[in-house]
């Protein structure tokens, strides 16, 4: 019954692309007023370090410093003149709301924005400035899919146009003249790094350019906490995944959209994910060396380069930097991420021997000549007495850790790695 069930499924889903009216070369002569023409641009220290022609479409350069207005100004200026009247509503981590709030303030009507709660402040206060008096903003629910149940369910009650983030024709369609520029510039490239969330770019931009350039290979990309797109490949059809990793903000979605998963799933070459840490490498690296500021989900796509790196060789690439509205309240923890993910830092709780002078023959003897103490504290067991420490190590050199390790076990040192146990870390780092 359950292979029944899953073929169903699978039908539902395979719809006849060819029967879709997706015309991304209108919808950019509809936003070509609104929307900026983003730059495509041959980035050295990338192409050098893959051995490929490493282009990046700078999306984080849009009027609103992402890809997101593109779908929703062609949606919202698609609708009839009594629909805008009625107002429109939206839910959205950040970059949709803030295309959205643009559209109604170009436009001159009224917008509802739902937010969830966690959204970084620095968004909530762009989508106010972009509103500009023209939108109200509700904060509620803790991911992207509580906030937009609510507002689907206040568009209903207040007939106003609900404006989906990516699961609509006319939002796949705009996000697809990002595919008609990268292709204006450059005609003979191979390949294309796509970001996934919700698949509103994956599929207009893997809808276009299988139309016109079958030949170029499209690779979408998913953070490794959120992968939506792959759980429905394997399911047969989007399915809610129970817990998502929220870090990349942008792009985690507990379930793709059936009309995203159904174009997407089809003209996508693969399908792979890469971890928040490697992500978070990519944010630094691109800060550090290009003067690049990308959001999690603006990094996804170049972060995927290193685990194609055999396919991509003597190749001409493009990844699409999706946005660039990173709070920098939020650089401390990109670091620290990215430290994690590259074995610089590593966490201990360690119950020093019973024996006077234990934490100096830590430091003296364990810990190498350029390593670093970067977090003490003792766990208290009773009030007279302490129990094990916490201990945060950053290493000179990510391969010093073996040694590392070995002299702890040569020195009797009681300790657990916090970084093995995730639940352990969450909670105690």
């Amino acid at each position: 019954m359950s292979l029944i069930l899953t073929l169903l499924s699978i039908l539902q889903y395979k719809m006849d692309l060819s029967t879709l009216e997706i015309d991304s070369l209108r919808a950019k002569e509809r936003i070509k007023d609104v929307v900026t023409r983003t730059p495509l641009q041959y980035n050295l220290h990338l192409s050098e370090k893959y051995g490929a022609h490493v282009y990046l479409k700078r999306e984080d350069l849009q009027v609103v410093r992402s890809y997101k207005l593109r779908g929703a100004y062609n949606k919202i200026v698609s609708l009839s003149e009594e629909e805008r009247s009625r107002g429109v509503v939206c839910a959205s981590a950040g970059n949709h709301a803030q295309g959205v709030a643009f559209s109604c303030k170009k436009l001159g009507i009224k917008g509802v924005i739902f937010m969830p709660g966690p959204t970084p402040r620095q968004k909530i206060t762009q989508t106010e400035m972009w509103g500009n008096g023209h939108i109200e903003i509700v904060l509620t629910g803790d991911t992207f899919d509580d906030c937009q149940k609510a507002a689907t369910e206040y568009a209903t009650a207040h007939n106003m146009n609900f404006i989906p983030p990516f699961d609509d024709i006319k939002i796949i369609e705009g996000q697809g003249t990002v595919a008609v520029e990268i292709l204006e510039d450059l005609p003979d490239l191979d390949a294309v790094f796509i970001p996934i969330g919700g698949g509103g770019l994956s599929s207009g931009v893997s809808y276009h350019l299988k139309k016109v350039a079958p030949q170029v290979k499209l690779y979408g990309i998913e953070p490794e906490g959120a992968p939506s797109m792959q759980a429905a490949i394997a399911h047969g059809g989007p399915i809610e995944l129970e817990h998502i990793n929220k870090f990349v903000d942008g792009a985690a979605v507990k379930k793709i959209g059936a009309l995203t998963y159904s174009i997407s799933s089809q003209l996508l070459d693969s399908v792979k994910s890469v971890p928040e840490g490697k992500i978070c490498t990519s944010i630094l690296e691109l800060y550090n060396k290009d003067a690049i500021v990308a959001e999690p989900a603006g990094a996804l796509s170049i972060s995927a380069l290193e685990f194609h790196q055999e396919e991509i060789k003597g190749k001409k690439v493009v990844c699409i930097v999706s946005g660039g509205n990173n709070d920098i309240d939020r650089m401390s923890e990109i670091k620290e991420m990215s430290l994690l993910y590259e074995g610089f830092k590593h966490y201990f709780i360690v119950r020093f021997p019973q024996r006077p002078g234990a934490l100096r023959l830590l430091v003296t003897e364990v810990l190498g000549p350029k390593d670093d103490i970067t977090r003490f504290e003792y766990i208290k067991k009773t009030e007279r007495e302490r129990g094990p420490a916490l201990i945060g190590i950053e290493l000179n050199d990510p391969k010093d850790y073996i040694s590392f390790i070995e002299r702890m076990k040569m020195y009797k040192f009681d300790f657990i790695e916090v970084n093995k146990d995730q639940t352990l870390f969450e909670y105690l780092v």
